[in-house]
């Protein structure tokens, strides 16, 4: 039986699909909980500040004065995440589980990988968004690195139809542009 449970969510409509479910299975095994959110300064909502509409450089003190704002920013994301990660807390809470938080800056799949094995997790639960083709060639795949390099059994959770499609339809529009 699982007994330790890390999921690993962000802050895409699927991760809450995810939560849900893990909020289930830790309920029906009495299981613990940790949920694990990975901040990646070289993903794109991260690296671009929307203030000057241009890639900031990832040594701030080689920067120019607009630094100091990118700092704050990034501060402010961090505490934003950390924030909501909290308020999911609660909600495991208030069913009765036990539930850790752990927030780590990195690249998401290596370090959801490496977080399981220093917690000694049974079980890691992450989403799939259904990349394929050239896009998991060029995007990569969080699920597909996780499933092929975990220290532990995985659980990948397709989310529902209307989840998938919408993420699916956001990529394709990209891809045109």
């Amino acid at each position: 039986m699982f007994h330790k449970l890390l999921v690993a969510i962000d802050k895409s409509d699927m991760s809450q699909y995810v939560f849900d479910k893990a909020l289930s299975l830790a309920k029906t095994s009495n299981a613990n909980l940790m949920l694990l959110h990975v901040l990646n300064p070289l993903d794109e909502p991260y690296y671009v500040d929307p203030a000057f509409a241009e890639p900031t450089i990832l040594y701030p003190e080689y920067q120019d004065p607009k630094s100091e704002k990118y700092i704050k920013g990034w501060e402010r994301l961090k505490q934003d995440r950390l924030n909501w990660l909290d308020s999911q807390r609660e909600q495991a809470e208030k069913m009765g589980l036990a539930i850790e938080l752990n927030q780590q800056i990195g690249e998401a799949s290596r370090t959801i990988c490496d977080v399981a094995c220093k917690w000694g997790a049974n079980l890691i639960i992450v989403g799939r968004r259904g990349r394929r083709g050239l896009s998991e060639f060029f995007l990569g795949s969080v699920s597909n690195y996780v499933l092929h390099h975990a220290p532990c059994a995985v659980l990948v959770v397709q989310g529902p139809s209307n989840i998938t499609d919408k993420e699916s339809q956001t990529e394709k529009s990209d891809t045109a542009k």
